[in-house]
């Protein structure tokens, strides 16, 4: 805050997994944190709750945001709040009785420390990838069978991450993302146009819950299988990709093209030290990808995402990104999802996504080394 915003006067922090970072636990609350003052913590409900759960160190109940004014006394003129989660009409009800004249964004300065993860935060991140890994790895080839749907697939690849740990959903920072696993299709239905900002796609259940997978759509020989899933643990996430061979071989271009995304990602991944910008990494692999594959690269038919990697945490969408405009160097504690795609007109989406601890000798993959195209039923 005070390199980037030195004058701040107040943050009010009203989003639960914001909150959860910073006090321990889930809360209809605000963090609310004075200049000149010490922060309190403020729960409507509830406050039993957050006591159980917190080692905050003030921690008090409310009704109202009237209760809050009471303690607060002189308002200042800005507060700074999450100004991408926050919806008009709550901090309307909040100026009512602290009259903040002004609300400004303090959301990049909560990515950037949040970007960087302690090693409590590592561990339960490397508990989610040995679960991630196990499951895609080891699970789900015993599951695919001839004839499933790909939601009969979700369906049993979400009852398998629970049972193994996983703690039964997905979390997205973006707004209106809201996700159970993440993209499960067959064939071309991984090309399948989506509001999620990803370069892979799905049909899912029906246009008014596109998400898990198609009932209709079943699984046959010489499918292609994708699965771009996110798993979590005690709150911190991991996010892989795996691409299947079911019953026959892909064709050659397709296999042609998922080595190239195995060889970017290795790429990529030598270069995840400390000091080195993202930024730098986005623009070396661009110029580089094959002609062949320019208009299908990091999605299909010009349907493209600007991104190579994400920073992933409490949510799946952190920072740092790798992309143009991102220039904060690397540190030692980000966690970063690689995940280099094409699309294959007739087959689908080929791939790979692995989560990698940013580390002196390059990127650490917590999510396993599996190359992908599993052979299953041949």
């Amino acid at each position: 805050m005070e390199r980037d915003l030195p004058e701040w006067e107040m943050a009010a922090i009203f989003g639960r997994v914001n909150q959860y970072y910073f006090c321990g636990t889930m809360q209809d609350g605000v963090l609310l944190i004075p200049r000149d003052g010490d922060p309190v913590y403020w729960v409507r409900r509830s406050y039993e709750r957050a006591r159980a759960e917190s080692l905050y160190p003030d921690i008090r109940p409310m009704q109202s945001f009237r209760d809050l004014a009471k303690e607060m006394g002189k308002v200042p003129d800005t507060c700074h709040v999450e100004a991408e989660l926050v919806p008009i009409a709550l901090l309307e009800r909040f100026r009512k009785h602290l009259p903040a004249k002004r609300f400004a964004s303090l959301d990049r300065q909560i990515a950037y420390v949040r970007a960087v993860k302690s090693s409590y935060e590592i561990d339960l991140m490397r508990r989610s990838g040995e679960i991630h890994r196990h499951v895609l790895d080891d699970i789900v080839p015993l599951i695919l069978r001839e004839g499933m749907s790909e939601a009969d697939l979700g369906s049993e690849l979400h009852s398998a991450l629970i049972a193994e740990g996983h703690h039964g959903i997905v979390r997205f920072s973006m707004f209106g993302n809201e996700i159970v696993l993440g993209q499960i299709a067959f064939g071309e239905h991984s090309l399948a146009p989506t509001s999620f900002n990803g370069p892979g796609g799905a049909v899912g259940l029906s246009a008014a819950v596109p998400l898990l997978g198609s009932r209709d759509r079943k699984l046959g020989k010489g499918d292609l299988v994708f699965l771009d899933v996110g798993c979590g643990y005690e709150g911190y996430h991991t996010d892989k990709t795996v691409v299947y061979q079911f019953g026959a071989p892909l064709p050659e271009r397709a296999v042609a093209a998922h080595r190239t995304c195995l060889d970017i990602q290795q790429k990529m991944a030598a270069l995840l030290r400390p000091g080195i910008i993202p930024s730098d990494i986005y623009r070396a692999v661009i110029a580089d990808i094959p002609d062949e594959y320019k208009t299908d690269f990091m999605g299909y038919a010009g349907r493209q995402v600007p991104f190579l990697g994400h920073g992933v945490g409490l949510e799946v969408d952190e920072y740092p990104v790798i992309a143009d405009g991102f220039h904060e160097p690397l540190s030692i504690g980000m966690a970063i999802a690689l995940e280099p795609k094409i699309g294959i007109n007739g087959v689908g989406m080929v791939g790979v996504e692995n989560t990698f601890l940013v580390r002196p000798g390059g990127g650490e993959s917590i999510t396993g080394v599996s190359e992908g195209l599993i052979e299953v039923g041949f």
